[in-house]
């Protein structure tokens, strides 16, 4: 009578095994979506202009349009400088995950007047961390206005590119290409760009992720 009784118990312990292995596969299936995290300041986060019509948002629609999987998580926040997004980085690498990083900071450490030298380290720092985690990394170059002296401007300027080829990632090249010399592509404070002045600022970030396009459209 009781023969049958470690069968069944078998059984229902296979059952439960695989109901479980199924359970972790969907959990790890819904934290595997891929994710571009967006490290920026005022230029990313929407400083200014309505809410939704900022060049991260433009690229969320782009993505979509293409049908692509991955989504985007805008972590910028305005005046954020490169040690504090240096600081707030791993705990977002650990929660995100993301699959690539889009870096666009250093802005304020000029108006704050930190060394060049500091801001380097502090982005090869994030680059480094980013990589470490599996991500990809595409850094937005910026300049800086030549009243801060030639010198710091030049090195400023240079600091972009060179981090890129040292740390074998891509680069916007200059991330306000086409709306640093255009007015009418500025708020009434002369620093930041409206919202005419988002499309191509999404431009300039569309072209430079050109590498990334294979990546972005394939399917899970």
């Amino acid at each position: 009578m009781n023969q049958n009784k470690p069968l069944t118990f078998i059984s229902t312990k296979v059952i439960a095994i695989g109901l479980f292995c199924l359970l972790i596969s969907f959990v790890t299936s819904a934290r595997s979506n891929p994710i571009i995290l967006v490290m920026g300041d005022s230029l990313s986060a929407e400083y200014g202009i309505t809410r939704g019509s900022g060049w991260v948002r433009l690229l969320e629609g782009q993505l979509q349009k293409q049908g692509s999987q991955w989504a985007v998580f805008n972590a910028s926040i305005s005046g954020e400088t490169s040690s504090g997004g240096l600081t707030r980085l791993p705990s977002l690498l650990e929660q995100k995950k993301p699959g690539i990083v889009l870096l666009e900071l250093g802005a304020n450490d000029a108006l704050r007047g930190l060394s060049i030298d500091e801001t380097e380290k502090n982005l090869r720092k994030m680059i480094q961390l980013s990589k470490k985690s599996g991500a990809k990394v595409l850094l937005f170059g910026i300049q800086i206005p030549p009243n801060y002296g030639q010198e710091y401007t030049k090195k400023f300027k240079d600091l972009y590119p060179k981090l890129a080829a040292q740390e074998g990632i891509e680069l916007v090249p200059f991330f306000m290409a086409e709306v640093a010399s255009n007015p009418a592509l500025f708020q009434a404070d002369n620093i930041h760009p409206n919202e005419k002045a988002q499309a191509v600022l999404f431009k300039n970030v569309w072209g430079a992720m050109a590498p990334y396009q294979s990546l972005l459209n394939k399917q899970k």
